[in-house]
């Protein structure tokens, strides 16, 4: 679409409608969509003026992400390794930053809502309060799930035993069970 309606840095996009009617898709996708390329610094909201392009080229998590476009099995991996690994950091930077109101707020989320996994770490990785591991989860979480690869089924039980363990902030424990919800050996 950018290269067929020739735009460049600095044009107006479409309307969230527009988009939606291009590209097939409903509208609550089309703001899931920009908000993360905004988030990635690839297009630009103005209040009350629309979303513009920003100059991309040289953009580091474009470069980051073409590297990862081959579908080869050690890509593959390297996707799931960073985004795991990208979690677990999250999980440590909680237990050493988060307010205990944060972690009680996010166990009470965690039992009474419907989620899902990405849910689930989007919370996480967003109480760690790093923007720039926030953006990198975004891109790996995207493209791990356009990959198709056997889900793992976590329960809620799962789920709540890791809120528990962070709100001990052992962080031993923390690990131990974060591995285990993600099906990962010791070694």
């Amino acid at each position: 679409m950018i290269e067929h309606d020739g735009l460049k840095p600095g044009d107006r996009l479409p309307s969230e409608r527009e988009l939606s009617e291009r590209l097939g898709v409903g509208r609550s996708s089309v703001r899931e969509a920009l908000r993360a390329l905004e988030l990635l610094g690839l297009i630009e909201t103005r209040r009350g003026e629309g979303t513009f392009m920003r100059d991309f080229r040289g953009h580091q998590l474009v470069q980051l992400l073409s590297t990862f476009i081959l579908q080869d099995k050690k890509s593959i991996r390297d996707v799931k390794e960073t985004k795991f690994l990208i979690e677990l950091d999250c999980l440590w930077l909680i237990i050493q930053k988060a307010e205990e109101d944060q972690l009680l707020r996010f166990k009470k989320w965690a039992l009474e809502a419907d989620y899902t996994d990405d849910d689930f770490f989007l919370k996480i990785v967003t109480l760690a309060d790093n923007h720039l591991f926030l953006r990198i989860w975004i891109i790996l979480k995207d493209y791990y799930n356009s990959l198709d690869l056997e889900r793992m089924m976590v329960t809620k039980e799962q789920y709540a035993e890791l809120i528990e363990t962070l709100i001990s902030r052992n962080e031993s424990e923390v690990i131990r069970v974060y591995r285990n919800l993600r099906n990962l050996s010791k070694g």
